[in-house]
């Protein structure tokens, strides 16, 4: 899958955004039509996925993050790879490792 690929299952359409910073490979998914996003490994709840692993990048995720989610909806509800779920606008709001972006 690449950035920019559209999935159809399930009724609904997954947008494929390469989301790079956990792994040189990681992507999430964008249901648009519901203003849903499956964040993986790349944004939690008040933090980001780990970036010290083999092939981490901590400015990658960070870039990921604010060039790939913050461009969709605050209430664009997250849900991470681990953990509770969320909001975009939380997240801008109250992430310690988001603030000054």
């Amino acid at each position: 899958m690449r950035d920019g690929d559209i999935l159809r299952a399930a009724g609904g359409e997954f947008h494929v955004l390469h989301t790079p910073g956990h792994t040189p490979g990681s992507i999430s998914l964008w249901l648009p039509a519901e203003k849903k996003l499956v964040a993986g490994d790349t944004l939690f709840r008040d933090s980001i996925g780990r970036t010290d692993l083999p092939f981490g990048d901590g400015d990658q995720i960070l870039r990921s993050i604010h060039e790939k989610f913050f461009a969709l909806p605050d209430e664009t509800v997250v849900f991470p790879g681990h953990g509770p779920v969320t909001t975009l606008g939380r997240e801008k709001q109250f992430n310690y490792f988001l603030q000054g972006m």
